[in-house]
């Protein structure tokens, strides 16, 4: 029998699947066994073209034809190995694993789960960093059995369904011969051992649950968002196995007036305008206390001035950031008669011009001169 499908249609290997349907009706209406009763050869022929067309007009059948043949044409897909694990089918091709040697697997109680707490911090505390407290409910060793999970006089026993190994192996059959997969025993858990007699506090778990507080360090410079991992104060595992880790979420506390851009810090200085037109010393607030900042003669709101080394340390170096501070001319809105006297005797003398006096202004001042 030919193995080339598309030889026996009569198509090209880059025939369209239009082209491949319309050939096989061609073919089936001559070999069908109705069109040819008493030909044996035509009916093995009807068979051949069929068994070619199943494959050909199905894309995936065809994939793995055009790739692997004939024989490959019913072998199982990546998709049909996900069951077991990528080594467990390079094991099977090569006889071990990717990177060299056999696959190694977790052998041994199971990690203990990881837990996450989230923190919220003032905001001077985010910048200079500080010891923060967290308390979590979690999983800890049982100290009736020691974590093992047996009660007392009794321990546990080698699982017979794995013999101790934790794991079980099945075998199936593919294409490239036998396939071994593995996978946790099913009746131990994977810790290859079996408890008989319970621990009466545990019930076999070998962990207990309960509060624990630990003490976080907070390092200068963290921000909402921030992740803090702290290993190996998770919730431990089953009848003695390692502990997961805390993962420790911070969310910062906003300033009343202060803003955080990076490493910066952002302050909005309102000034009179009789300083920002005359120039004056300021004192800042900062998070490190007062600073004098020179105001210049002529200063325009919206004028940005930087404090150098004011902001955040940077988490990856000793540096920090600067405060940046951006004057906001403060413009009043309401005069004594005398202030009002005042600028617009300024306004003449500068040549402005400025709406006229509210009624009864120009009265009131010619009275305060009499």
């Amino acid at each position: 029998m030919a193995t080339d499908y598309y030889e026996l249609l009569g198509v090209s290997r880059s025939a369209t699947p239009e082209e491949i349907k319309r050939a096989y009706r061609q073919l089936a209406r001559q070999l069908h066994p109705d069109a040819a009763p008493n030909d044996p050869e035509a009916e093995a022929k009807f068979k051949e073209i069929t068994l070619a067309y199943e494959v050909l007009s199905d894309p995936e059948k065809r994939r793995r034809y055009d790739t692997l043949g004939p024989e490959g044409v019913n072998a199982p897909s990546v998709a049909d190995f996900m069951g077991g694990s990528f080594n467990d089918l390079f094991e099977a091709v090569f006889g071990g694993s990717p990177f060299g040697g056999r696959s190694r697997r977790p052998s041994g109680p199971p990690r203990g789960a990881d837990i996450e707490v989230v923190v919220d911090l003032d905001f001077e505390d985010a910048v200079f960093g500080c010891k923060h407290s967290v308390t979590v409910q979690t999983a800890v060793a049982c100290a009736a059995c020691d974590a093992t999970g047996a009660a007392e006089g009794t321990k546990a026993v080698t699982c017979v369904e794995c013999g101790g190994t934790g794991q079980v192996q099945r075998v199936r059959q593919s294409f490239i011969g036998q396939m071994v997969t593995t996978s946790p025993c099913a009746r131990c858990g994977g810790s290859g051992e079996v408890i008989a007699a319970p621990c009466h506090e545990c019930g076999g778990e070998g962990r207990t649950l309960d509060e624990r507080t630990y003490t976080v360090d907070i390092p200068a410079g963290v921000e909402t968002g921030s992740t803090l991992r702290l290993s190996g104060r998770g919730a431990v595992g089953p009848r003695g196995g390692p502990a997961g880790d805390l993962y420790v979420h911070l969310r910062v506390r906003p300033h009343e007036y202060i803003q955080r851009e990076g490493t910066d810090l952002v302050l909005e200085l309102s000034v009179p305008y009789t300083q920002a037109t005359l120039g004056a010393t300021i004192d800042v607030e900062t998070l490190d206390g007062t600073v004098p900042l020179e105001l210049p003669r002529g200063t325009a709101s919206g004028t940005t001035f930087r404090l150098r080394g004011k902001g955040v340390p940077h988490l990856d170096r000793r540096a920090r950031g600067d405060m940046r501070v951006t004057v906001v001319v403060e413009v009043p809105t309401e005069l004594s008669e005398e202030e009002e006297d005042l600028i617009r005797q300024l306004a003449e003398l500068r040549g402005d011009e400025v709406a006229p006096p509210p009624a009864g202004f120009m009265s009131r001042l010619r009275s305060a001169f009499k």
